[in-house]
C-alpha cells in the first residue's frame, strides 16, 4: 500500500510556520490484493528450505524486483547491464522505464545517441522487460528526464571514453588525438579509424567496465542530438496500426479469461459456482467458460454517495485523523497582522483515468516459470505483486511491457496480471484477460476526491500575512506555496475513501493548485487589485515569476483590461507553469465557451522541443476534463457513469485555441514535464468565469 501524507511544525524563522512535507507515497486504497493459497509442498520441494529464506529476505530488502548487480539505489554499475554494441554497429540500450505515450523512448534514445556521437537510427532501446533490463522503481513522478536521461547519458559517455581509450591503444595513437564520431574512432593526426564494433569485437570491454559516476556529459550548449525535435521513435508503427499492444498478444493454445466482479467496491465474496469457475479467496473468475453460466453471490457494505457533494465532503472530514494544532499560535499572529481575512472551501471530485488502452494481460506458466505481458507503469512492482500473490520467488517471474496506450498514473498496479496468471494456473493454458471499458471505470482506482479549506490574511496594500491551508483526502503534492507569506499552516489530513483511489497525472497538485490559485484570485479581487499584479506582489521565486510574466506577455495582459480572462501559476516536479484562459459566458453559466488557452512552461534544458510541446499541450487538454465536467458519480459505492456515453471527457468541440510558450533554461538540468502542465487550467478557467460574469466557482468540475 502506498500513502500520501504530510505533517507540519512550527519554525524559528521570524515566526513563520515551517512546512514539512513527507516524501510522496501513493496509497492505492483497498484494491484487489490477491493472495492465493500457497501449495507449500510444491513450493518447498521446488526451492529447498534454505533458499526460501534467502530469497524472501533478498526480495524484501530490494523492495521487490530484481536489481541486476546494483548497489546503493539498486542500479548495476557495469556498462554491459545498460548498453550493448553489436557487430553490425547497432547500439542497444536498456531501461526499466515503460513507454506509456509520453515519448520517453525517444528522449532516452537521443541521450544515448548524443553521448556516443551516433545517429538516432543506430540506437535501439529495450524497455520494461524484467528479464533484460536493470531494476527500476517505475514510470511516475516525472522522473524519466531528471533521473533516467542522465543515467543513460552517463552510461553512453562512459562507453565512449572506453572506446576512445581502447581505439587509441589498438591504433597506437595518442588518446588526446582521438575523435569519436558517427560510430567511428578516428585518429585526427594519422586519419586511421576503427568502427565501434571493431573496437569491442571479441573483447570483454564493456562487460566488466563500470559506469563513471564523474564522467563529463556533453553540456547543453554543445548538444547536437538532444535539444532537437527528433520524431517519435517507431512512430510509424503506431499510426499505421503495426504496433502490438498487450491485447494483440497471441500465444498458441491461449484461451480467454474473465473475472467475476462484485457489484460494489468493498464487497465480500460469498460463493461462486459453475462450469470453469475458479475461486481462490476473494477472487473468482472463469477460464475458457461462459460467464453467463457462473453463479456468484456477494455481500456489499453501505457507502457514501454523490447524491450531495456535502455528503462526501462531510465523510472526508469526519474520518480525518486528528492533528495537533502546533502552529496555531503562529498562524494567529499572521491573522492579527492582517487588515482583512478571507476563507473559502473548495471541493474536488473523483475522476477516472480513462486511458485509451484498458487494462489487459496475457499469462503463461511453463516449467514453473510465469511470464506475463501487460501494460503497466511499474513492471518490477507487478513482478513483486505476482511473487507475493503466488508465493514464488521473483526469479521465476518475467514481466514484459509492450509500449502501452497511456496510463496517467492509473497503471501502477498489476491486478490484471494476477488475474490472468491465476486463471492460467487453473486451466493449464495461457490466458488473456481484457478489461472492458466498464470494468476500467468501475474497478481501476480513481484520482482522489477531496475538500480543501483555505483561510488567508492580507493587508490593504496587497501583501499577505497569513495562509492556513487544509487538504482532506486528495493528497500532498503541490501542498506548499511559493507565494511569500510570513505565517503559514499547511496540512494534509488523511481520511477514509468511499472509492478505490490512487495516483493520477499531477497527483494532488491539481487540487491544491486549484484551491490556492482560485483563492489568490478571490483575495486580489476583494482588495481591488489586478490578479497578476497581486501574485507578483507576493512572489519572490524567479522561475514562477518568469512563466507568469511570459504568459501575460503572450496574451497581452494589461491591468484593468482582462475581462473574461483568468490566470494561474504553478510549480511541481521541477517544472514551472503559468496558464491563462479566455472564456465567453452569459449569466447563469449559459453559452459557456473556452475561447483561448495559453500556457508558459519551464523545466530546465529542453531535451526535445516538439516532445515537450506535446506533453505541455496534452496536459492542458487533459486538464480540461477535470476542470469542466469529469466526475465519477456513485451511489452507495457503485459507480453510476461507467461508460463514455455518461462519463464526459473533452471532445474536439470543447477545444479552445491553444498556444504554448517554452522557456529553455540551458543553465538548469532537465526536469520532467508529464505532470506539471495539467495544474493551471482549472483555476485559470474559474478565474476567467469570475472575470466575465462575477460568479465564483469553487468546485471541480466547474460545470459538472
Amino acid at each position: 500500500m502506498w500513502h500520501v501524507s504530510a505533517h507540519h511544525r512550527s519554525g524559528s524563522d521570524g515566526g513563520r510556520g515551517e512546512i514539512v512535507i513527507e516524501p510522496e507515497r501513493y496509497e492505492l486504497t483497498a484494491g484487489p490484493a490477491y493472495r492465493f493459497e500457497l501449495d507449500r509442498r510444491a513450493f518447498f520441494g521446488a526451492l529447498g528450505l534454505g533458499f526460501v529464506v534467502v530469497g524472501l529476505v533478498e526480495a524484501q530488502e530490494s523492495g521487490g524486483g530484481r536489481r541486476r548487480g546494483g548497489a546503493g539505489n539498486g542500479r548495476p554499475e557495469e556498462i554491459s547491464a545498460w548498453l550493448h554494441i553489436g557487430e553490425d554497429g547497432l547500439v542497444t540500450a536498456f531501461s526499466g522505464k515503460a513507454e506509456v505515450g509520453q515519448n520517453t523512448r525517444t528522449a532516452l534514445v537521443q541521450g544515448v545517441a548524443e553521448e556516443l556521437r551516433i545517429p538516432v537510427a543506430s540506437v535501439k532501446l529495450t524497455m520494461a522487460d524484467t528479464d533484460l533490463v536493470p531494476y527500476d522503481a517505475g514510470t511516475f513522478g516525472s522522473r524519466s528526464m531528471p533521473d533516467m536521461l542522465p543515467q543513460v547519458r552517463r552510461v553512453a559517455a562512459s562507453a565512449r571514453e572506453l572506446l576512445t581509450e581502447e581505439g587509441a591503444r589498438r591504433l597506437g595513437a595518442d588518446k588526446a588525438n582521438m575523435v569519436a564520431s558517427d560510430g567511428w574512432i578516428r585518429d585526427s593526426i594519422s586519419g586511421q579509424s576503427l568502427r565501434y564494433a571493431e573496437v569491442v569485437q571479441g573483447q570483454a570491454l564493456l562487460r566488466t567496465a563500470k559506469v563513471g559516476a564523474q564522467t563529463a556529459l556533453t553540456p547543453p550548449g554543445k548538444w547536437k542530438v538532444l535539444g532537437t525535435p527528433v520524431p517519435k521513435v517507431n512512430g510509424r508503427d503506431f499510426v499505421t496500426g503495426h504496433h502490438k499492444y498487450t491485447s494483440d498478444t497471441k500465444i498458441p493454445g491461449m484461451i480467454s479469461g474473465h473475472v467475476l466482479r462484485a457489484p460494489v467496491y468493498g464487497s465480500k465474496l460469498v460463493s461462486a459456482e459453475g462450469p470453469g469457475v475458479v475461486r481462490d479467496g476473494e477472487f473468482a473468475g472463469v477460464a475458457g467458460g461462459l460467464v453467463s453460466a457462473a453463479k456468484v453471490q456477494w455481500s456489499s457494505p453501505e457507502k457514501p454517495s454523490t447524491v450531495s457533494d456535502m455528503t462526501v465532503g462531510e465523510f472526508f472530514k469526519s474520518t480525518a485523523e486528528k492533528r495537533e494544532a502546533s502552529t496555531r499560535g503562529l498562524i494567529e499572529e499572521g491573522f492579527k497582522a492582517a487588515d482583512k481575512r478571507l476563507s473559502g472551501s473548495y471541493q474536488i471530485a473523483y475522476i477516472a483515468h480513462a486511458p485509451l488502452e484498458p487494462r489487459a494481460a496475457v499469462a503463461q506458466w511453463s516449467g514453473g516459470k510465469l511470464t506475463v505481458w501487460t501494460g503497466t507503469q511499474r513492471p518490477f512492482g507487478v513482478k513483486a505483486e505476482l511473487a507475493e500473490a503466488f508465493g514464488i520467488p521473483e526469479s521465476q517471474i518475467r514481466v514484459i511491457v509492450p509500449d502501452t496506450g497511456s496510463g496517467y498514473g492509473g497503471k501502477h498496479t498489476g491486478e490484471q496480471a494476477i488475474e490472468a496468471a491465476r486463471l492460467a494456473k487453473a486451466s493449464g493454458k495461457p490466458v488473456k484477460v481484457l478489461w472492458t471499458r466498464e470494468e476500467e471505470f468501475r474497478w481501476a482506482y480513481f484520482r482522489p476526491g477531496g475538500v480543501i479549506d483555505v483561510a488567508s490574511g492580507f493587508r490593504s496594500d496587497g501583501s499577505m500575512t497569513a495562509w492556513d491551508f487544509h487538504n482532506y483526502n486528495s493528497g500532498n503534492s503541490g501542498l506548499g506555496t511559493l507565494y511569500d507569506v510570513p505565517h503559514q499552516r499547511v496540512h494534509f489530513h488523511r481520511t477514509e475513501s468511499p472509492l478505490r483511489q490512487g495516483s493520477y497525472r499531477g497527483l494532488a497538485a491539481t487540487a491544491n493548485h486549484f484551491a490556492r490559485e482560485v483563492h489568490m484570485d478571490e483575495v486580489a479581487c476583494g482588495i481591488g487589485m489586478d490578479p497578476l499584479e497581486f501574485r507578483l506582489r507576493n512572489l519572490k521565486d524567479a522561475r514562477l515569476r518568469a512563466v507568469l510574466e511570459k504568459v501575460a506577455e503572450k496574451v497581452g495582459w494589461a491591468k484593468g483590461s482582462n475581462k473574461g480572462w483568468g490566470i494561474a501559476g504553478g510549480f511541481e516536479k521541477g517544472g514551472y507553469v503559468a496558464t491563462a484562459a479566455q472564456v465567453s459566458v452569459e449569466p447563469g453559466l449559459k453559452n459557456f465557451r473556452l475561447e483561448r488557452a495559453v500556457i508558459a512552461f519551464e523545466c530546465g534544458a529542453i531535451a526535445n522541443p516538439e516532445m515537450l510541446r506535446n506533453q505541455v499541450e496534452g496536459g492542458l487538454v487533459q486538464g480540461l476534463g477535470g476542470a469542466l465536467f469529469e466526475r465519477v458519480r456513485f451511489e452507495n459505492g457503485r459507480v453510476e457513469n461507467a461508460r463514455f456515453s455518461s462519463y464526459r471527457v473533452p471532445r474536439f468541440l470543447d477545444m479552445p485555441v491553444v498556444e504554448s510558450v517554452l522557456i529553455n533554461r540551458l543553465d538548469l538540468p532537465s526536469a520532467g514535464a508529464g505532470e506539471t502542465p495539467i495544474v493551471g487550467i482549472a483555476p485559470a478557467i474559474s478565474n476567467a468565469i469570475y472575470s466575465a460574469i462575477g460568479v465564483r466557482l469553487r468546485n471541480m468540475p466547474l460545470l459538472g
